[in-house]
């Protein structure tokens, strides 16, 4: 089974936030986006803009590419 890029976008969203043992609340609390949207991210409902990558990967201490690898 193949993994599409926003799959793997979302299981390193979430794996990024559970290595760092943020909540959701505390992840969106941190890049000021809404919880609603990062459960949509992290289920892959929903493909994340640049900005918001941005604002999370600035969250997590990552840089953008590593939401993306």
């Amino acid at each position: 089974m193949t993994v599409t890029p926003i799959k793997r976008t979302a299981m390193r969203i979430k794996s990024l936030r559970d290595a760092r043992a943020f909540s959701q609340e505390e992840l969106v609390e941190r890049a000021g986006i809404s919880r609603g949207y990062l459960a949509r991210l992290e289920t892959a409902r929903q493909d994340p803009t640049l900005t918001t990558l941005e604002k999370l990967a600035k969250a997590l201490g990552v840089k953008v590419g590593r939401l993306l690898e």
